[in-house]
């Protein structure tokens, strides 16, 4: 990958960030939390061995705290009050806080160990959590997958553009919107942008916004 750092849609399937949209949605979710103990180094040096069983484990983990995510999210686009708002963000608190642990003792979950749907999952959970060192140190174990062939590239996509915006900087591939405007947040050379998300295997930028005015 060739781009470093990166709400609540883009072309995922649940939001990603703190107040954008992404396109990382099932369903048209939204969005935020989490904390990492451990520092990035010990994170990218302890990749233990994970036994199939364990790794299937993992995988029903990550999918079931993603939709519960998501149930909670119709629920509050159905009814949406202060208390649904909290459940909100309990969940996405309590499920930073369980990926923080897959992650200290598994490293990422990559699609080669738990399966394409459950790394999408763990992506998904990381867009919404709130501690951004805990989302650098992600970025660059999901870069270095990429890199490897272990996780689809748009994961780095949507993760480096979701901390370059956190950090005030402008993002690489357009992947997270302005929900005020409903449009991409500044984004670098936005000459080239169409290229850039080409080699990662994003569609153009025209074609995923016509996709989200569709889907709103």
């Amino acid at each position: 990958m060739n781009a470093a750092a990166g709400e609540r849609r883009t072309g995922l399937a649940g939001d990603a960030g703190s107040e954008g949209r992404t396109g990382l949605e099932h369903d048209g979710a939204w969005d935020e939390r989490v904390g990492l103990a451990h520092d990035e180094e010990e994170v990218r040096e302890a990749q233990p061995m994970v036994v199939p069983a364990l790794a299937a484990a993992l995988a029903r983990e990550l999918a079931r705290r993603v939709d519960e995510d998501q149930r909670l999210m119709r629920e509050a686009h159905t009814s949406p009050t202060q208390t649904s708002r909290r459940r909100i963000a309990e969940c996405r608190r309590d499920n930073a806080e369980a990926l923080k642990m897959i992650v200290r003792r598994h490293g990422w979950p990559t699609a080669d160990l738990v399966g394409a749907p459950a790394s999408t999952a763990a992506l998904m959970i990381l867009l919404h959590a709130p501690d951004l060192d805990f989302q650098l140190a992600c970025r660059d174990l999901i870069a270095q997958a990429t890199a490897d062939g272990r996780c689809p590239a748009p994961h780095h996509a949507y993760i480096a553009d979701h901390c370059a915006v956190e950090q005030g900087q402008p993002q690489f591939y357009g992947t997270r919107v302005d929900p005020a405007t409903f449009r991409p947040y500044p984004v670098r050379q936005p000459q080239t942008l169409d290229e850039r998300r080409r080699d990662v295997g994003l569609g153009p930028l025209d074609e995923q916004m016509r996709t989200l005015r569709v889907s709103c």
